[in-house]
């Protein structure tokens, strides 16, 4: 059965019977839909019924329908409302701008606006590199999407992408004490999204690119990246290698093998796939295969794209071709990056002993856990239902606070593996295990680790303008 989970979740207000054993009947009818009961509240008592507020999780809206039409059938209860509390937690959007300066008396207005603005902006006039202590550009990220592909639902438009820019601004807040502000743009056109990021950099001390399609999203970032004099960063690629990476070494640990040794293939040779790989050899891995829905990207392929082009010149060192599950004979590590379905469990059971898996295409993996549990010593998806899940948030709170702390230029290779290098010390040695090779989201020694691992990594690179506290 499907994992029931707080993300489809309802409250359904139920008008029943003041009578023993009503309650139990609407209990048994979200239990045999396959539900899950919540909280469970008094709303009112009237003659001869009672008025309960009943919160239900379910796996799906789908779901949630059929949970909602069981309880109705039951007899003598009338459900009077259904609240989707997914829905409820985006009215009037998830942010607000809230000043950090009172304005009580005249005093303090003519101090933080006129007349007494005035000599900030001329002193920053003279010296433009006064806005990093003057204004909100030492700690403010923009988070720049053109809504083309977000998530698992493509290319959904500027406003549709809304909601998730406004959800990265608030783990930016909460996770790194970051304030981020989202900017869904109405163009596709990589010269237009180039412009406007340039345009608005001012404001900024860093920009994070977001759920922007392949292979613009390539271009866009290496511009910006030769263009501005401030991080950018293309979460969707660089997060996920940055977690990836980390999951990596410790699973590594945990199995007493070394990057440097092991054959990795991965399924999605797009933005996410094309990074991750990437980090990885920048960390010490000699033999990492790419696959995409053709089979093996090798040197000579005809038909890839310039990006998967110059991916297969710096991967697949033994030139392998075939099918993913083919290419998962003998290897030691898989990583999915992809769809369900891109490769099978008979495929894993021929992989190396000790092998590791990380299936993270969300909200289905590539193969079942339950399917290859047996076979494999690790597994990691991106669920939360699942352990080891491999979530971006562990990446880039720390590493836009390691940057904006030291002012950084750029986010270069040896900060984002100093970043996975961080992240996977969080976990003690005597606490690593096969279901714990990744820190939760929750975990709030994450972000002030890696950020110090950026800051440092910053400095030894060349890009930090600011030296550490």
């Amino acid at each position: 059965m499907s994992h029931v989970s707080a993300s489809y979740s309802a409250t359904l207000r139920v008008l029943l019977p003041d009578a023993p054993g009503s309650f139990a009947r609407v209990a048994k009818a979200v239990g045999d839909a396959g539900g899950s009961l919540g909280a469970i509240d008094l709303v009112r008592v009237e003659k001869h019924e009672k008025v309960r507020d009943v919160t239900i999780e379910a796996s799906s809206a789908e779901h949630i329908h059929d949970i909602v039409e069981a309880v109705r059938a039951v007899d003598g209860v009338e459900v009077e409302h259904v609240s989707d509390r997914t829905f409820l937690l985006h009215l009037g959007g998830k942010l607000e701008v809230v000043p950090r300066t009172p304005l009580k008396t005249r005093d303090d207005l003519s101090m933080a606006y006129t007349p007494g603005v005035a000599r900030v902006c001329q002193a920053i006039a003279d010296d433009p590199d006064a806005a990093w202590t003057l204004t909100i550009k030492r700690n403010t990220v923009a988070v720049v999407s053109d809504g083309t592909a977000v998530l698992g639902l493509g290319d959904i438009g500027p406003e549709a992408a809304m909601p998730v820019m406004e959800g990265k601004a608030v783990l930016f807040k909460e996770f790194g004490g970051i304030d981020a502000f989202p900017l869904c743009i109405a163009t596709k056109d990589v010269d237009e999204i180039v412009a406007f990021c340039k345009a608005v950099a001012p404001t900024f001390g860093g920009i994070n690119l977001e759920d922007i399609s392949a292979p613009r999203c390539f271009e866009i970032e290496r511009r910006l990246r030769e263009e501005l004099d401030i991080p950018v960063f293309h979460d969707d690629q660089h997060g996920t290698a940055i977690v990836v990476l980390a999951a990596l070494v410790n699973a590594l640990r945990v199995v007493g093998k070394r990057l440097e040794d092991v054959k990795v293939v991965m399924t999605g040779v797009g933005a996410a796939g094309i990074a991750t790989a990437d980090v990885l050899m920048h960390a010490g891995a000699r033999n990492v295969i790419g696959a995409d829905h053709s089979g093996a990207v090798y040197r000579g392929r005809t038909g890839l794209s310039a990006a998967k082009a110059a991916f297969a010149e710096r991967s697949n060192p033994a030139g392998l071709q075939g099918t993913a599950d083919e290419l998962l004979a003998g290897a030691d590590v898989f990583i999915g990056l992809s769809a369900p379905g891109a490769i099978t469990a008979a495929g894993v059971r021929t992989m190396a002993s000790d092998a590791i898996v990380f299936a993270m295409a969300n909200p289905i993996p590539e193969v079942a856990p339950e399917e290859i549990a047996e076979h494999v010593a690790v597994v990691g998806t991106g669920r939360s239902d699942y352990p080891n899940q491999i979530n971006n948030v562990l990446a880039f709170p720390g590493v836009f606070r390691g940057a904006l702390d030291v002012r950084a230029s750029a986010i270069t290779e040896g900060m984002k593996v100093a970043a996975s290098r961080a992240l996977a010390t969080v976990i003690a040695p005597d606490e690593l295990g096969p279901e714990y090779v990744i820190p939760g989201v929750f975990n709030r020694d994450v972000a002030p680790r890696v950020a110090a691992a950026v800051s440092e990594a910053a400095e030894r690179d060349g890009v930090a303008r600011k030296m550490r506290a």
